[in-house]
């Protein structure tokens, strides 16, 4: 079988980029049963809740959901269950300062395949306030807008 080459995505987290400001991003691999691993490849995940968690200089992963899989036995994964995250030392030392700072929190924004391998995307990020929620979505109206008239110009004028 031919190795799988590229990034391919299998669940995104757009929530979170609406609910928090993000302040930076990693990438992390997981540690996954074999069934998980399959469940994944049809494509079947969901970030929506989920949380990262620090303990003991290890990053876990909780309540993100990756189905049974169909085919699978006794040997079936749970669920909800928590996940180990592959990090560095450095990276989840730094991730511990900055968490602790009140206002921040660690979440997961998307779940992919990079050459064959399941990663995740992590995140530190702030919680947005209400108008700071409400000003985003006016600024991507307003980018719809302007993209919108323009096009509308631009084919006015090849006509």
């Amino acid at each position: 079988m031919a190795k799988e080459k590229g990034r391919k995505l299998i669940a995104q987290n757009k929530k979170a980029r609406h609910d928090y400001h993000i302040l930076d991003t990693y990438e992390a691999g997981l540690v996954l049963m074999g069934t998980e691993v399959k469940s994944l490849r049809q494509g079947r995940a969901s970030l929506v809740d989920g949380f990262i968690a620090l303990e003991g200089h290890e990053a876990w992963l909780y309540n993100v959901h990756v189905p049974e899989y169909s085919q699978g036995t006794w040997t079936n994964h749970s669920a909800r269950r928590k996940r180990k995250l592959l990090m560095h030392r450095e990276e989840i030392d730094k991730l511990e300062s900055k968490s602790q700072e009140t206002g921040h929190t660690i979440v997961p924004l998307a779940l992919y395949f990079k050459d064959g391998r399941a990663k995740i995307e992590i995140a530190l990020a702030k919680g947005k306030k209400e108008y700071d929620k409400r000003q985003t979505l006016r600024e991507k109206q307003d980018r719809r807008e302007t993209d919108r008239a323009v096009a509308a110009v631009r084919r006015r004028q090849r006509a």
